[in-house]
């Protein structure tokens, strides 16, 4: 592997772990999805990209860039619809219960 896969897939692996950390440490939903959202479609989308830069001119790499078009369609749209409903259902932010 070369050494700009390896950076790819390292920064890609640091943002998921800090995803993860920020579902674990966050205190609601509002705050998780917000965390999640950015962070998760970041790491995914440097780890794909050096496993596309991996495997160089190949259908595996079409198959990757598809599914990195995919996530980045779709990441925001799920991001939405969970916070949403989370409104809908009455839960109410963290900051809000403080005053």
């Amino acid at each position: 592997m070369s050494v700009a896969v390896t950076a790819m897939i390292a920064v890609g692996l640091f943002f998921l772990v800090v995803a993860a950390v920020g579902m674990v440490r966050l205190p609601d939903v509002f705050t998780r999805s917000h965390a999640v959202s950015l962070t998760d479609a970041l790491g995914a989308f440097f780890v794909l990209m050096g496993l596309a830069t991996y495997h160089g001119f190949s259908t595996n790499t079409f198959r990757i860039l598809v599914v990195l078009a995919l996530l980045i369609l779709v990441n925001p749209v799920i991001s939405h619809a969970t916070v949403r409903a989370a409104l809908r259902s009455g839960q109410k932010p963290v900051a809000e219960d403080r005053r």
